[in-house]
């Protein structure tokens, strides 16, 4: 796998000096590469998709090199006079097998990508995702070997863009900001809180129809489907937020159900779930009144 790696990378060399440029993070104006991710799996579609696209360019040229050569170094104008041979052996197993190999050495390395993002084994915690139209429900099911105690929550539009993209707002989505960052139709009343460094499974699911849960960064997406629960896991390797989108077309307000992902420092994402935790757990049961002087002194008189 190493010295195949090695081998695509070079010969992927050029394509990739065209994309020097490319900001590693949501996309960006002129930007022409998907997002190297910030997961210790996202690297995989990344790399693979780099393969994929410097073996077709490389195609791409032959074929389309061949052709163009063909239309005007042998053209008729040019006295040129066609072959009277109808085949090759030869150059046909040639066209045959090349293409072959390529696609045998694709389906490999696609499928050792795939193999590893599905194993979920050790995995340090648990969310579960539920899409609803048109929100998110996560709750959190064990982190660290202990289960998690009734922390849960919607995740929803937030309610400037909310109020900014009915009709006639009036509003000003370019003032919809987080900082310097515009976030009209990208941000949430709740985020999803995570810790880094932690392997973390997900399982998804849906509550009506068919949603797709989707983090650019984190370099896949997953299908809400209901009555189904699909599974994926993530470890992310650097704190920030980042954002997503339901990538499946599931209603009329499918553009305004975003996914925002807090990354935290495992230090603060402990302290975060105990307030979580504390904050779900029952009030305490009131003190028991006191007994009133026991069964009240006995009245002193004699009969």
């Amino acid at each position: 796998m190493t010295g195949i790696r090695r081998a695509a990378v070079a010969s992927t060399a050029i394509v990739l000096a065209l994309c020097a440029g490319v900001v590693q993070a949501d996309p960006h104006p002129w930007q022409l590469n998907m997002t190297r991710g910030v997961t210790t799996w996202s690297g995989e579609p990344y790399f693979l998709n780099n393969v994929a696209l410097g073996v077709c360019v490389v195609i791409g040229l032959l074929v389309f090199g061949a052709m163009f050569i063909a239309m005007f170094r042998f053209r008729k104008s040019r006295g040129a006079v066609a072959e009277k041979w109808s085949h090759n052996t030869t150059v046909e197993i040639v066209w045959t097998t090349i293409p072959v190999i390529i696609l045998v050495v694709l389906a490999w390395m696609a499928t050792g990508g795939l193999v590893s993002f599905a194993n979920t084994t050790g995995s340090q915690m648990t969310i579960k995702v539920t899409g609803y139209q048109w929100k998110w429900r996560y709750d959190y099911v064990d982190y660290l070997g202990k289960p998690v105690s009734k922390v849960g929550f919607m995740s929803k539009l937030d309610s400037l863009s909310d109020k900014t993209r009915q009709l006639d707002s009036g509003m000003d989505p370019y003032a919809v900001k987080t900082g310097d960052e515009n976030t009209y139709l990208l941000n949430v009343d709740k985020p999803l809180v995570l810790p880094i460094h932690t392997k973390i499974r997900f399982v998804i699911t849906s509550d009506d129809v068919i949603h797709s849960w989707f983090v650019p960064a984190f370099g896949w997406k997953m299908d809400a489907i209901p009555g189904i629960v699909n599974t994926a896991w993530t470890n992310i390797n650097e704190a920030g937020t980042y954002r997503g989108q339901c990538a499946e077309l599931c209603g009329q307000d499918h553009g305004f159900m975003p996914i925002v992902v807090k990354a935290v420092s495992q230090e603060d994402f402990a302290k975060w779930l105990a307030a979580q935790e504390q904050a779900s757990a029952p009030p305490p049961a009131a003190a028991p009144a006191a007994a009133s002087s026991a069964a009240a002194p006995a009245s002193g008189g004699q009969g």
